[in-house]
């Protein structure tokens, strides 16, 4: 477990909110992640991954026209992947990775073509579009390092989103419970 899923996994129990997880090119490497944080059952309700495309509107509610334009590698799919899992899985936050592992090109999109997504409670805050984010990223290595920096950069997109918007007093009960200053 990364130092990135304890740090969400403690955010999200401070705050008393929950987390689900929709997966493409990480096969479920984003959940193995967090639920090998100890106390994850407190925040995480679980994860679909939908590597079929159809599963990405069957389970996820992604517009089949959508993606039958654009693939599944796109930022709009991303964010409805994410928007789909927090619907479906009745969770507070919602996170999706989708995008071209390797060894070939998917949908026109070249290896490491990747966007991650976040889709939550959000307020008028830069970088939010109708209660979510999505980040393009282009990645470079093989496909096991393309996976891996995958899973860290939707965390990462994640905790920004959840530091944020954790107040002042969620800042210092935070503190409080946990000994500090």
């Amino acid at each position: 477990m990364s130092s990135a899923a304890t740090e969400l996994v403690r955010l999200l129990t401070v705050r008393g909110e929950t987390l689900a997880v929709a997966e493409s090119l990480t096969g479920g490497l984003v959940a193995a992640e967090i639920a090998g944080v100890p106390g994850a059952s407190r925040v995480f309700r679980g994860s679909i991954t939908a590597y079929a495309t159809e599963l990405k509107h069957e389970l996820l509610g992604v517009d089949a026209t959508l993606l039958g334009q654009r693939g599944a590698v796109d930022p709009q799919v991303a964010g409805q992947m994410a928007a789909g899992v927090r619907k479906a899985l009745r969770a507070d936050w919602g996170i999706a990775t989708t995008g071209v592992a390797g060894p070939d090109p998917q949908d026109g999109q070249p290896v490491g073509t990747v966007f991650v997504a976040v889709d939550g409670p959000l307020t008028d805050r830069a970088g939010s579009a109708g209660g979510g984010k999505v980040q393009a990223l282009r990645l470079n290595g093989g496909r096991a390092e393309i996976r891996m920096e995958s899973v860290r950069s939707v965390l990462a997109v994640l905790l920004e989103q959840l530091a944020g918007e954790q107040t002042g007093n969620e800042r210092a009960q935070d503190t409080e419970r946990n000994g500090g200053f």
